[in-house]
């Protein structure tokens, strides 16, 4: 008979992912399985047991033991292992898996569809002039909001939920009550050329959110009192179209443009912090690393709580969910390009970028951090999604089916699926642990332009240029 032979030991530690060392060494086998590290990494750290995480060695994830992760050159017994720890939302959210339902009534393209911070209702926009409130339990139409006389380009969410924005190629912008479906004041009017963009003051900031910012095409940005129905401030040094915008949670804003630059402006005063230069053509898209949390504000739609309605403790609860997503290497930017490029910024400090992304063979449509912060997807006219590390930048792979160009993506919340929508007329769910897809979503009858992940997992909204509106559950 052979002698058994012992199981190599391996000196390791754990560190979290800003690098802090939890714990003494420890001798571990190096056949050690992810489910023997997690019982060990939620010990140290007096966490429930059950807190899922992932781990990494030399960037690698340990999928099933560190003996299989470990290259021959990592195995040096002399030195130390580190295992670099992440948690993972605890929470799942199921893969959409079939149309629920399909709501007609918009009589032109959808160009924009969005639920509300709280996931519980849904707003679109078309080249129809009509703004659209639906209900997503009885999944039929609520209101058909007439106040344009142009394409309705844009929408967004004020971050309490009780207002929508829209804004339209005259250039006007208008506010809906989605409890009534009328129109809040009178139109904002000020901007000389189509609206591009509008982005909310966060509601950590400012619980009352009446302030709002819009681009256009003329070149400015506008800091509107939406209850007085006035400009505050116009930001004007673009030399060109500003194609996307962003508050962030600092009380900086952040507009990209034509003129191939992104600019930072003080939200307070209007001053033009920096100018971030770099890429070589049109700026179509920008991202932060705080989207998630500033969309949803106050509320918290997975555990479907709808906090005390106290402003102040809300205002707290937005700051604390704030806070604890810049915590691990502050407010990041991305901007993508026709330039094929993407640049990722941490734009508070710095006018150099972190890193720039290629890899992209065609102009990018649209960027998107995760709601964990940790990924960034590219979605791009060659037809690829590409994800990438979301502190450093780093390319990760490639996500390939699309036949077409891919318009736009929406993470799930928590970060573990992806959508997309394509002008191949499909949506597709891509599964972020095996990098691979998960579930092709046909029933367009052409391109898809929208689509959004409802911020509490259980929906996907999608539309497009066949003027249909289409809800996907699991």
């Amino acid at each position: 008979m052979e002698p058994k032979s012992e199981t190599r030991m391996i000196l390791t530690r754990f560190k979290s992912e800003t690098g802090e060392v939890l714990g003494n060494l420890l001798d571990l086998p190096i056949d050690i399985t992810v489910d023997k590290l997690q019982l060990i990494c939620n010990a140290l750290l007096k966490q429930d047991e059950h807190t899922p995480y992932i781990f990494f060695v030399n960037e690698k994830e340990v999928k099933t033991s560190l003996q299989d992760t470990l290259s021959d050159d990592d195995q040096i017994t002399e030195n130390v292992v580190d295992i670099v720890y992440q948690q993972q939302a605890i929470f799942r959210v199921r893969a959409v898996t079939r149309c629920t339902s399909s709501l007609p009534g918009h009589a032109e393209a959808v160009i924009s569809a969005s639920f509300s911070p709280d996931g519980k209702h849904l707003a679109s926009g078309s080249g129809d002039t009509t703004v659209r409130f639906w209900d997503i339990h009885t999944q039929t139409p609520h209101y058909t909001c007439k106040g344009h006389k142009n394409w309705v380009l844009c929408i967004a969410w004020s971050p309490d939920g009780l207002r929508l924005a829209s804004a339209c190629k005259n250039g006007h912008i208008c506010l809906w009550d989605p409890q009534t479906g009328k129109q809040v004041g009178r139109n904002l009017i000020g901007h000389k050329q189509w609206v591009t963009a509008l982005s909310w003051e966060p509601y950590h900031r400012n619980s009352e959110c009446r302030h709002l910012a819009s681009s256009s095409k003329d070149g400015d940005i506008r800091i509107w009192d939406v209850v007085l129905g006035l400009v505050v401030l116009t930001l004007s040094s673009h030399q060109k179209s500003v194609t996307a915008l962003r508050w962030g949670g600092t009380g900086l804003i952040f507009s990209a443009s034509q003129d191939r630059t992104i600019k930072v402006w003080r939200a307070t005063d209007g001053v033009l912090c920096r100018t971030l230069e770099g890429h070589a053509h049109w700026v179509n898209t920008l991202a932060l690393s705080t989207d998630y949390v500033l969309r949803t504000g106050p509320f918290d739609p997975v555990n479907n709580t709808s906090v005390t309605y106290n402003k102040t403790e809300m205002q707290q609860q937005a700051l604390q969910k704030y806070e604890s997503v810049i915590s691990n290497g502050g407010e990041r930017l991305v901007s993508g390009s026709d330039d094929f490029t993407l640049f990722l910024w941490q734009p508070e400090s710095n006018k150099k970028p972190v890193a720039r992304m290629t890899g992209h063979q065609q102009l990018i449509n649209d960027v998107k951090f995760s709601p964990d912060a940790r990924i960034i997807a590219s979605a791009s006219f060659d037809k690829s999604i590409k994800l990438w590390d979301g502190l450093t930048g780093k390319y990760l792979t490639s996500l390939r089916g699309h036949v077409q160009a891919v318009y736009q993506v929406a993470w799930a919340a928590d970060s573990r699926l992806l959508v997309s929508g394509s002008a191949d007329s499909t949506l597709k769910v891509w599964n972020l642990k095996s990098g691979k897809l998960q579930i092709d979503l046909p029933g367009h009858a052409d391109e898809v332009f929208a689509v959004d992940w409802s911020p509490d997992g259980l929906r996907v909204v999608s539309g497009g240029k066949d003027k249909i509106l289409k809800l996907w559950q699991h």
